[in-house]
């Protein structure tokens, strides 16, 4: 599915969640749905009565806040109609989304990341996309794997010590 959010379109393709990630999409959008629309409809309304439509900071304000409002809806109706939820609670023997993988580069301290969908991804909370390049290439690989990751940065060699 495509959409068009402030002007640029982006393909929504199925991606993975959590349920806890699910549920707080659906927070957002009932969110949004709810009070928000009512909201900007409101600052609408205000602003039109002011008057003068052609130089009316507050309703260009109001029909900007309205636009990313409704961008904001249909993206995430898409990404939850596009969505696959994935066990979090599941045992690992190898690296798989919700895994909590551990590895240690050379000379510095092991880090531990969960593998999530790209939607849930915040790599400096320790989650990362199942599509970023060391997502990818942790996927199926067990523990005690030495793997070489080409990311942005350069290569990067990792060691697998611990999937849970």
């Amino acid at each position: 599915m495509i959409i068009e959010k402030d002007g640029y379109w982006n393909m929504v393709e199925n991606s993975f969640l959590t349920n806890e990630g699910r549920d707080k999409l659906i927070e957002e959008l009932t969110h949004l749905r709810d009070v928000r629309r009512k909201e900007v409809a409101q600052d609408l309304k205000s602003a039109v009565e002011d008057g003068d439509l052609t130089e009316n900071a507050g309703y260009d304000e109001a029909k900007r806040e309205q636009a990313f409002v409704e961008g904001r809806i249909q993206e995430l109706e898409a990404i939850l109609a596009n969505s696959k939820v994935f066990d979090m609670t599941a045992t690992y023997s190898v690296a798989a989304l919700g895994a909590d993988i551990t590895i240690v580069e050379d000379g510095n301290e092991p880090e531990t990341y969960t593998i999530v969908g790209r939607t849930e991804a915040d790599p400096t909370n320790g989650r990362i996309s199942n599509e970023s390049p060391l997502g990818k290439a942790l996927l199926g690989r067990k523990v005690g794997d030495q793997i070489e990751v080409t990311t942005p940065g350069g290569k990067l060699e990792v060691k697998i010590v611990n999937i849970a």
